[in-house]
């Protein structure tokens, strides 16, 4: 991990996300990171199995390493990363008390796998279900998960990038080592 007071340490972290490679299925991309986190960020979106359009049916994911010199209190260093994972489900499975503990344990096992340790890790994560009405009736009924998480990363960068996308894909349905096994979409979900 760079020295977070060296002159480039941002610019070092930020080669070593952007080096990193990811499986077919999932698509990556450098996106404007938001402003007023930190002094620097860097922010990617990847889309598990998008279409020609780009858009994804099975899951969508967000993720940003923010650095701030000053060390805010919060983070216990200079270094945050932010992210996000959404992805649709079956409805019964939508209905599972335990679906939200499954998202962020599932989180958690990515980081150890990839060996990306961290400190001060939070979290929210969040299950709708939804049933369409009126002009929306065809779309029947549908479900979501979607988990938001903060970590302090220490060691590589680039283990902590790994594990966020491995984690995207696991909850889009896709474990490690299954790039072409084919998914079947949720039913009802238009996401």
């Amino acid at each position: 991990m760079p020295d977070p007071r060296s002159e480039g340490s941002f610019a070092a972290a930020a080669e070593s996300v952007r080096a990193v490679s990811f499986r077919p299925d999932f698509v990556v991309r450098e996106i404007e990171a938001p402003s007023g986190l930190a002094p620097h960020a860097l922010a990617l979106a990847g889309d598990v199995r998008p279409d020609e359009t780009g858009e994804s049916r099975y899951g969508t994911g967000r993720f940003i390493l923010l650095h701030d010199p000053d060390e805010p209190e919060p983070w216990d260093g200079p270094w945050r990363v932010v992210c996000f994972a959404q992805a649709p489900l079956e409805p019964e499975i939508g209905t599972d008390p335990l679906v939200a503990d499954v998202a962020w344990s599932w989180l958690i096992d990515a980081l150890q796998a990839r060996g990306a340790p961290y400190t001060q890790a939070s979290g929210t994560a969040t299950k709708t279900l939804s049933k369409g009405f009126g002009a929306l009736a065809a779309e029947g009924e549908g479900s979501q998960v979607e988990l938001r998480a903060s970590w302090s990363p220490s060691g590589a960068f680039d283990q902590h990038v790994s594990a966020w996308a491995e984690f995207v894909c696991m909850l889009a349905g896709l474990p490690p080592g299954s790039e072409h096994i084919q998914v079947f979409r949720a039913r009802g979900s238009s996401a």
